[in-house]
């Protein structure tokens, strides 16, 4: 066993869904949304972090990450689930990121995914997009989306990743994934030659560049159902995002392409639930004759309108997910607020909806808890690393390899999370120290 896997079974553990690993800096979750330190885990420095990465790597992956200072690369712990992880070197020396993904896939129910998303699904052929910031969900959401498809369609599905993140066992459908590195050189080269490999559906990981994004469109032209991601916040900006790709003289060709080949666009943002945890606010786009005319036309300032009036296609607009999820007490309007691109038009949404709530005021009624039960927050139990004989870069014996620190792990019964903070005596008892804009809102309200 890898001297991480601890780490990743206890992030399974507690429901965290990230892990940042710094030089001299202890490992830290991100937990529901909010970065949280292993506090029972000591500082690691370089020369131990650097033999930690190195133990869950291919040689072609190290290789890559010696050279370049960066590599993606997917592990996976049988019976727990698989990570996506990130090297690079920072002013500290060796880091990374890892992202668990589950070994099960959520539903469509699970997920609370609109019907919409599975009429994309039954298309046989065009372009959808899930778009959303990084950390969003996106991956998560086209996992559901595909293991809808092979549930439901005979259908043969090509995925592009970098890397694989969800493994879909073939089922109704032929399933064949590609990891971009390991099987392909890249998306734009995997995703010319599916084109002579006889694909219903291809599912791109990240339309990165002009080249990929072209080929896709061209795909979806082509009578194949395309999927894809991109890193934008709204579905209109989505539009404006693929064409301004392009340069200027190739961009009415492309809005004539894009009119006809997308289909839909389902842009996420994650918003911290009440109860715990995180739930999706999702803005949909249907691409109906209106939608095309105006990309055609390069009027993609008015697809809002078309969005306002299109409810009964499936289309929300990400301030009326947003003001559902308020009303239904999963989110704070704060929370909701921060998370809005068109904030003065939320704001007049929760009023619409009975919502008096404004922006900075402060001893405003809070909005009632969640029905759902808060999930228990434990912390990770205690990981120190028991420092042992410091890795050194000087060359030896080509037989005699550099020796590996003794890496243990100390079990602590009663796990915790790290709430501790300062104090003050009150009645004799130490009680927690209360912040100062606390106080000052308790006092003005």
């Amino acid at each position: 066993m890898a001297w991480i896997d601890a780490l990743f079974k206890r992030m399974v553990e507690v429901g965290a869904s990230d892990l940042h690993m710094t030089s001299n800096t202890k490992p830290q979750f991100r937990l529901h949304g909010d970065i949280v330190p292993v506090k029972e885990c000591d500082a690691i420095p370089p020369d131990q972090m650097q033999l930690i990465f190195k133990e869950i790597c291919i040689p072609s992956v190290w290789e890559t990450y010696e050279a370049t200072f960066d590599a993606d690369f997917a592990y996976e712990i049988p019976g727990l689930a698989r990570f996506r992880g990130n090297l690079f070197v920072d002013s500290r020396g060796p880091a990374a990121t890892f992202r668990v993904i589950p070994e099960e896939l959520l539903t469509f129910e699970e997920l609370n995914l609109p019907d919409v998303a599975r009429d994309f699904c039954m298309l046989s052929k065009g372009l959808v997009l899930v778009t959303g910031p990084t950390g969003s969900g996106k991956s998560t959401t086209l996992a559901a989306m595909i293991d809808f498809i092979n549930k439901n369609r005979p259908d043969h599905i090509i995925t592009i990743e970098d890397p694989i993140e969800f493994v879909h066992q073939d089922q109704r459908c032929l399933i064949n994934q590609r990891e971009v590195k390991q099987h392909t050189a890249s998306f734009k080269r995997a995703l010319k030659a599916a084109l002579r490999e006889d694909p219903d559906i291809v599912l791109v990981g990240e339309l990165r560049d002009l080249e990929t994004i072209e080929i896709a469109i061209e795909t979806a032209e082509t009578g194949h159902l395309v999927f894809g991601t991109l890193h934008t916040t709204t579905a209109p900006s989505t539009v404006d995002r693929i064409i301004d790709q392009f340069p200027a003289d190739r961009q009415a060709q492309i809005r004539t392409m894009l009119s006809s080949s997308l289909k839909g666009v389902v842009a996420q943002t994650l918003c911290k639930r009440q109860a715990g945890g995180r739930v999706a606010a999702l803005e949909v786009l249907a691409v109906n004759s209106a939608v095309s005319s105006l990309i055609r036309e390069g009027k993609t300032h008015q697809i809002m309108s078309v969005m306002q009036m299109g409810g009964k296609s499936g289309m929300v607009l990400l301030n009326d997910a947003l003001t559902k999820l308020v009303v239904s007490g999963e989110v704070t309007p704060e929370e909701a607020y921060s998370k809005s691109i068109q904030k003065d038009g939320f704001v007049d949404s929760l009023q619409a909806a009975g919502v008096h709530w404004q922006p900075g005021v402060v001893g405003q009624p809070v909005m009632p808890a969640s029905p759902l039960p808060a999930a228990p927050m434990d912390m990770p139990a205690d990981m120190t690393p028991e420092h042992g004989e410091a890795y050194s870069a000087a060359p030896g014996p080509a037989s005699a390899p550099p020796p590996a620190p003794a890496l243990g792990l100390q079990p602590s019964p009663e796990p915790a999370l790290p709430n501790d903070g300062p104090t003050q005596e009150v009645g004799g008892e130490q009680q927690p120290l209360e912040d100062p804009f606390e106080q000052y809102k308790r006092q003005r309200g």
